[in-house]
């Protein structure tokens, strides 16, 4: 009872900074503080805006876009990313010997790698797709190794002392150490996914929220602009939360056993 009032607690104040914020968004731009409130609309007039776009359909098309482009690069840097991560993680020989070229890769700019694959994939759906392989793939593969790596030694040498097969051993005692430090990799690499695509639609789209952000403010449409920034942050709050709850139903254990 007292660990739900601490979380009520902490989701009115959250929800509490949230209205001040929109309120103070409300007041300026009726007033008209910035750019005689051509650049700052009030929170109202952008909701109208949210609204409309919503009733004529053409916010649930450009998200279903968006959308659906993030969810299959995701999908296809995790399917790379995992068992790389587990490999290299375990193989220190093999992880010594890729690690300065995988770095040389990790630290390219993920945007200036747009042109790249616009070059050798078009500019249509699949350079959009690698871009967001891209930029998942390393916060996920970074974050396995890892895991992998902080498994306690002493449960490995048990494992093994006890007779435990190479593929058991990897299964039931590797794996589910690693589990930890991988989702953490997820919630990151989701996070990474939309942001990318975003920028990415703005450079080269013809559809998708950030195309549909960029042309509103090429246009000067102010107010659909912030309602699409309002609907991009939202997509954002929901991925994190989403993902923030399944970490903490699928890791009960671990805070058990770190409160013992």
């Amino acid at each position: 009872m007292k660990k739900l009032r601490k979380i009520g607690f902490r989701s009115f104040q959250a929800a509490i900074a949230i209205i001040l914020f929109l309120l103070l968004w409300e007041v300026v731009g009726q007033l008209g503080i910035i750019g005689r409130g051509l650049f700052l609309p009030p929170f109202s007039v952008v909701m109208a805006s949210l609204w409309e776009l919503a009733i004529t359909g053409d916010l649930w098309k450009n998200a279903s876009v968006s959308l659906s482009r993030a969810l299959f690069g995701f999908a296809l840097g995790l399917v790379v990313a995992i068992p790389l991560g587990l490999i290299l993680g375990w193989f220190k020989a093999l992880n010594r010997f890729l690690n300065p070229l995988l770095q040389v890769f990790r630290n390219l700019p993920i945007l200036a790698l747009l042109p790249v694959f616009v070059m050798f994939l078009g500019i249509k759906e699949a350079s959009k797709v690698a871009i967001i392989f891209w930029a998942v793939i390393w916060a996920v593969f970074i974050s396995t190794a890892a895991g992998v790596k902080s498994v306690d030694p002493l449960l490995i040498k048990a494992a093994r002392s006890m007779g435990t097969k190479p593929v058991k051993l990897f299964t039931s005692v590797i794996l589910p150490g690693a589990l930890p430090l991988i989702f953490t990799g997820i919630r990151l690499a989701a996070t990474n996914a939309i942001l990318i695509l975003v920028a990415a639609e703005m450079i080269g789209a013809t559809k998708g929220l950030g195309y549909a952000l960029y042309f509103y403010q090429q246009n000067m449409k102010i107010p659909e602009m912030y309602a699409y920034l309002v609907v991009m942050a939202l997509i954002g709050v929901i991925v994190n939360g989403t993902l923030e709850v399944i970490e903490r139903r699928s890791f009960r254990w671990r805070d058990g056993f770190e409160n013992q």
